[in-house]
């Protein structure tokens, strides 16, 4: 099974949905904060998710709930970059537990995990969508019915593919 990424459409099997991507587009990610969403074949590592806004998540991938604590280390000087942090963090990190609902769920991708080149990027997600699909930091965004949907139909050998 593959998930495919390509004009601003996700696809899945027989299922199509609009998703945004990054400000710059997609093309060879060069470094951290280019805006750029990557091109390239990934695997979903893992899904995030709030326990207190989604119930009964569905899926075949291995799921982590995300606490209060919990970041994503972006900071290339740190020697978990691209990394699952605890906050409070001594470099720079996103925060995963938010107000918004964008990081409700998060399917992780292998960009830059293996092995991890520091100033590559990181935090290529697939998270959901802001109401008018604004364009992200290089992650895909889709709407919170579809990324529930698509986590109930994947598995640990999906490959992402953008291009």
């Amino acid at each position: 099974m593959r998930i495919h990424i390509k004009n601003k459409y996700l696809s899945i099997d027989n299922y199509k949905v609009k998703c945004a991507i990054g400000k710059r587009g997609i093309n060879v990610k060069k470094k951290e904060g280019d805006l750029i969403t990557p091109r390239g074949l990934f695997k979903i590592k893992f899904i995030l998710y709030r326990k207190d806004r989604i119930s009964n998540l569905k899926t075949k991938i291995k799921k982590i709930a995300i606490n209060k604590s919990m970041g994503w280390c972006d900071d290339p000087r740190s020697v978990c970059y691209n990394k699952l942090i605890n906050l409070p963090f001594k470099y720079s990190a996103e925060k995963l537990h938010r107000t918004e609902n964008t990081y409700d769920i998060i399917l992780v991708l292998n960009y830059n995990m293996s092995p991890i080149i520091k100033n590559k990027g990181s935090a290529i997600f697939i998270h959901i969508a802001k109401n008018n699909f604004k364009k992200t930091a290089g992650c895909i965004a889709i709407r919170k019915i579809s990324i529930k949907k698509i986590a109930s139909m994947i598995n640990k050998k999906t490959l992402v593919k953008i291009s």
